[in-house]
């Protein structure tokens, strides 16, 4: 049986500190800064993670392969955003895990010639592991940071392997099929 990966207390620690490059300000400045950064740089992907960002990006038309979201924003819901020309897909996510069908379904998204709207039912943040862990290098996996910005992690050998070792810090269960 496949595992999920759980979430404790005591990890809470290990997602505090962003994972990747933190472009302070509001959205308005974030989005700016942020064009001037895919400019210079050449990605093959860009993954976006959580409403917020994904909907700003959308809104600034800046492409994203993935945007994954679970229609809330601090805890709170959010009038569902539609991705018109993104293949919606559906998936399970509960608060404080990452299960494999979750994990299965951001794999296969980040393989579709398609772009693809990832909604989580449950909570779609953790997810950004597992968009670091199986994204083409030089992707960029995009996520907010409450209060102070957008983080953009640049998908590299070592933030794989950062990635890689927080999972196998966590606590797993087995998951009934």
């Amino acid at each position: 049986m496949p595992d999920t990966y759980i979430i404790t207390s005591k990890d809470l620690s290990k997602f505090q500190e962003p994972f990747g490059l933190l472009i302070q300000g509001t959205s308005n400045q974030t989005m700016k800064k942020l064009k001037i950064l895919l400019a210079e740089e050449e990605t093959p992907m860009i993954v976006s993670v959580g409403d917020t960002v994904s909907r700003n990006l959308d809104k600034m038309g800046i492409q994203t392969h993935l945007s994954i979201t679970d229609n809330k924003s601090h805890r709170r819901k959010l009038k569902p955003q539609n991705f018109p020309d993104k293949e919606l897909i559906k998936v399970k996510n509960p608060p404080g895990t990452i299960t494999s069908q979750a994990t299965a379904a951001v794999q296969e998204a980040l393989l579709s010639e398609k772009p693809i709207h990832m909604l989580v039912e449950g909570e779609e943040d953790l997810l950004t592991l597992i968009s670091v862990l199986h994204a083409p290098e030089n992707a960029f996996v995009i996520y907010g940071q409450p209060h102070k910005g957008i983080v953009v992690v640049k998908v590299t050998p070592k933030k794989r392997a950062k990635a890689e070792k927080i999972l196998k810090s966590l606590k797993t269960k087995k998951e009934e099929v």
